[in-house]
């Protein structure tokens, strides 16, 4: 059970008494997830910028869209992750498109820090209702011509692209290593080989650094295929690979952008596969999905294709290489990572 999302439910049938049945026949939900509670609301709109979660939202038969679509609506519901500048500029996507009169529903854990964020938006709302459940707290506010936008501007702008210094990178509040280069995928970039060629994959490319150091390292790479779950971060990495290549086409060129669930397996096959594969799955780790990496990489490789993989030192993976068959070395670690190359038999 999400337990957000029951209480988020809770929540979002009653109206702003919370006593009264309030479902009205349009409404956004930033975040989407499926409940049996939306079934009856025939124009609910989802936006999800998880590839796996979109596609659970899709094949239940909701209306998504790939980008918020400027109309407003009575109701907006929001579902944020983890990352504060997220929460908050996901609040001021909500009041983008939010009528005149309408109701914003959030839902969060309060582990993830509901209360804080229930402070926050009442600081622009004025009034707001809350109710705790499963250890969460759903809070709402209507919109009574009252709110401080002042407050909704500067957190609109925490949504929009920013730089990592001293990079030339952009990324975006939300996804991952959003501040700054991450140091685990700076050891891999450094011990990159320079001669990949063919057909390379990176997944969980995220905002493209590994793509990118790839193709500073290489000039051999025919194709490069990035594969992300996230459609943030893809978007920042059709930026930084364009912006990077310095106007040098041939990069552009080859170069492939897939919205994609890795877990679920990948089309195609490579010469060599790049990866700084994650271990959580919202606040949770989720050893699994970094297991369901491999095994996905191990299928796509060619014979005598190469993975090169860096992951936390304590992540059980050399076990998991070995039962599929991969042989593979430990070129370098440091206190907090390691490298895993590994080649196909």
């Amino acid at each position: 059970m999400n337990a957000a999302l029951e209480t988020l439910m809770l929540a979002a049938v009653a109206g702003p008494s919370g006593t009264d049945t309030c479902r009205p026949s349009h409404a956004l939900f930033l975040g989407a997830q499926p409940h049996p509670a939306i079934k009856t609301w025939p124009q609910i709109t989802g936006w999800q910028p998880l590839k796996p979660l979109a596609d659970t939202w899709d094949s239940a038969g909701f209306a998504r869209l790939d980008d918020v679509p400027p109309e407003k609506r009575p109701l907006v519901l929001v579902l944020p992750g983890k990352s504060r500048d997220e929460t908050l500029a996901w609040f001021a996507m909500a009041r983008d498109h939010l009528q005149a009169g309408g109701r914003i529903v959030v839902a969060m854990p309060n582990a993830a820090g509901a209360g804080r964020f229930e402070k926050l938006l009442a600081r622009a709302t004025g009034n707001i209702t809350s109710i705790q459940k499963h250890k969460c707290r759903a809070f709402h506010a209507v919109d009574d011509g009252t709110w401080n936008e002042d407050i909704f501007s500067g957190w609109r702008e925490l949504g929009k692209p920013r730089g990592i210094p001293a990079s030339g990178f952009i990324t975006q509040a939300g996804i991952f290593s959003s501040g700054h280069i991450d140091p685990g995928s700076q050891l891999l970039a450094d011990h990159l080989p320079a001669n990949l060629h063919g057909h390379v994959a990176d997944l969980g490319a995220g905002w493209g650094f590994l793509s990118d150091a790839a193709l500073r390292r290489s000039r051999k790479i025919e194709q490069l295929a990035l594969f992300e779950a996230d459609s943030r971060a893809l978007d920042c990495a059709r930026t930084n690979l364009a912006v990077r290549s310095g106007g040098d086409q041939s990069h552009s060129t080859h170069i492939s952008f897939h919205w994609h669930d890795v877990a679920a397996g990948i089309p195609g096959t490579y010469d060599a596969i790049l990866m700084n594969p994650p271990f959580h799955t919202g606040q949770a780790t989720d050893i699994g999905l970094g297991r369901a990496f491999l095994t996905t990489a191990a299928a796509a490789l060619r014979r005598g294709g190469k993975l090169f993989l860096v992951a936390n030192r304590q992540l059980p993976y050399e076990s998991l290489l070995d039962s599929l068959k991969l042989s593979w070395r430990k070129p370098a670690e440091n206190p907090t990572y390691k490298l895993l190359f590994a080649e196909k038999r």
